[in-house]
């Protein structure tokens, strides 16, 4: 049970990972002129072709980890933790590859929020 609590979370770590590139790696294409002149659908169609990839592996990470299918996690459990993932990914990428992002306390207290709520979403 740990190791596929484990591998789920691994999973949607990784997926998270396309996510935010296929969401927002699209924007510092453009910062650095290589999509700067490209038709929105291109810039679109850019982003499903990543977003295949989060795809390929959300949906396993989601069907290894549910209790319904012998995993760790309830559905609630998983959504929580997909969403604690989504910006602890999404504020290294932030911070790696949009230089110049600032940081503010409330950020890191929407975060702290955010640990909290999957700590009760634990509790039984």
């Amino acid at each position: 049970m740990f190791l596929k609590g484990f591998y789920t979370i691994g999973m949607l770590i990784v997926s998270n990972i396309f996510m935010t590139l296929a969401w927002y790696g699209h924007l510092k294409l453009q910062q650095m002129k290589i999509t700067d002149g490209w038709p929105l659908i291109a810039v679109i169609l850019l982003s499903w072709v990543i977003a295949f990839f989060e795809y390929s592996v959300m949906v396993p990470a989601n069907r290894l980890g549910f209790d319904g299918n012998g995993g760790p996690f309830s559905l609630i459990q998983l959504k929580v933790i997909q969403e604690a993932v989504n910006l602890v990914v999404f504020m290294i990428v932030a911070t790696l590859i949009f230089k110049g992002v600032p940081f503010h306390w409330n950020h890191g207290a929407a975060f702290c929020c955010l640990i909290a709520a999957v700590y009760f979403a634990f509790m039984d």
